[in-house]
């Protein structure tokens, strides 16, 4: 079947590729190895489409003061599939946008199945085509041999660095006379329940240093040669690797107990509330509320020492996982010296890359990488120009970051933040985040609407 661009990879990001593109009337192949008989990796656990992988959170949907937040806002302005079928697989995280993974992937699968313009093919792509409009879009895991392909087609190595995937617990497991349901100080949001949305275990100090000596003293997975050098995304530490870095550093990430106040405390003397000396933070993982992850706690260590040092944790002594942690390698271009502001192969400019592996890191990151990639292609086969958004916007400062802006020699995949956007002058500190979100809004409605003239 003919058809006007093929997608490779049906993630997140070729998924938001083939929507923008379809509903601008251009006909999409959309490949998927997952399914094909042939294709699988080492971190995905089902077929669909956009699967989840690692968390099931999208991190802060605040539009107001918070850079991942403000990308939110522009990609629903832009009737992102991905925030479409986030809201309705949405479950209680606070001011976060969490989803059930299984209900998240459902509804992109129905609804890009269902569109007249894309054909979902499940197949094995191995190779870079060598004509016609394409979207390469296969994510960090990208299979070995395509992998190939790219490495021959642009005469560099991959940078890689390492992601890890946090346990999930059944909530039926968990002792709730030990732990209890709370939002660090009372944040919650509409579609959370009176308590909260987190479920806490909390550790005295006792607790806490006995659980910090087990990590550094836990199993682990063994290296392969060629993962001696390659680094840990920051966004994604293993909570041994964090462990290691200080007694304290836990107590000050992802086990930080201040701002929750613990209803099993009966002593008296509480200047600042009857805060835990650490805790463990669950999340809501599915819309049942069966299902919770074990928020930071990806890890490297082995099955058996997860199940031995996780069940010591107050409340999940006689915990059942639905997953164990794990880790994998991911890979991703050198961007700012391979693709051009459009996100085309200079080398093969019928090329177009999308998503993780151009660098960028982060679910609704990739999201919006592919969103891009998809409009791109939409104006250059109606004969129009593309304006790229402006760097003040959150998609802007991630496209810039990308293809150009960051020092080439030292590239490494980044999570939107305000430190890509244009600095602002003249602002004080506490005004800033607001600051910038104000701009952002602002330069991207008026982006948006010079772009009438283009398909959007």
């Amino acid at each position: 079947m003919a058809h006007d661009v093929h997608i490779i990879g049906g993630g997140l990001a070729g998924s938001e590729a083939a929507w923008q593109l379809a509903r601008r009337g251009f006909s999409v192949r959309l490949s998927e190895m997952r399914g094909s008989g042939e294709g699988h990796t080492d971190a995905h656990q089902t077929d669909g489409l956009a699967e989840l992988v690692c968390s099931n959170s999208f991190r802060s949907d605040d539009d107001t003061k918070n850079a991942v937040g403000l990308l939110h806002h522009e990609m629903r302005r832009l009737d992102s599939i991905v925030m479409h079928a986030g809201e309705k697989a949405r479950v209680p995280a606070g001011s976060a946008m969490a989803v059930d993974r299984d209900a998240f992937s459902e509804e992109v699968e129905r609804t890009l199945s269902g569109h007249p313009n894309i054909t979902v093919v499940r197949e094995l792509v191995d190779e870079l085509p060598d004509a016609g409009m394409t979207i390469v879009a296969t994510g960090p895991l990208t299979a070995a041999r395509l992998a190939d392909s790219i490495i021959a087609r642009t005469g560099e190595e991959r940078l890689a660095f390492f992601d890890a995937i946090a346990p999930i617990v059944h909530r039926h497991s968990i002792d709730m006379d030990k732990a209890w349901i709370q939002s660090r100080w009372n944040k919650r949001t509409s579609a959370s329940n009176e308590e909260g949305d987190y479920i806490n275990c909390p550790m005295t100090k006792e607790q806490y240093l006995a659980f910090h000596q087990g990590l550094l003293d836990a199993e682990k997975g063994e290296f392969k040669e060629w993962e001696a050098d390659t680094p840990y995304f920051d966004g994604c530490m293993p909570i041994e690797v964090m462990a290691e870095r200080g007694l304290e550093t836990l107590r000050y990430g992802p086990m930080k107990g201040v701002g929750l106040d613990n209803p099993y405390d009966t002593s008296e003397e509480h200047p600042q509330g009857k805060w835990p000396y650490a805790v463990v933070q669950l999340r809501q993982d599915n819309k049942l509320g069966t299902l919770w992850n074990m928020v930071g706690f990806q890890t490297k260590m082995k099955y058996g020492a997860q199940v031995e040092l996780f069940r010591t944790i107050p409340g999940l002594e006689n915990a059942e996982f639905a997953r164990l942690g794990g880790m994998h390698r991911n890979t991703f271009l050198n961007s700012p010296v391979l693709l051009d502001r459009q996100l085309r192969l200079k080398s093969a400019p019928h090329i177009r890359f999308a998503g993780q592996v151009t660098g960028c890191e982060g679910y609704v990151e990739s999201s919006a990488v592919g969103l891009m990639a998809g409009m791109m292609a939409a104006a250059e086969l109606a004969g129009l120009d593309w304006t790229p958004p402006p760097a003040t916007s959150a998609m802007g400062a991630l496209l810039h970051h990308i293809t150009g802006d960051a020092e080439a020699a030292t590239f490494q995949p980044m999570n939107v933040n305000f430190g890509l956007f244009p600095p602002l002058h003249k602002v004080h500190k506490k005004q800033r985040k607001e600051a910038y979100t104000e701009r952002g809004k602002a330069d991207f409605g008026e982006w948006l609407g010079a772009m009438e003239a283009v398909p959007a």
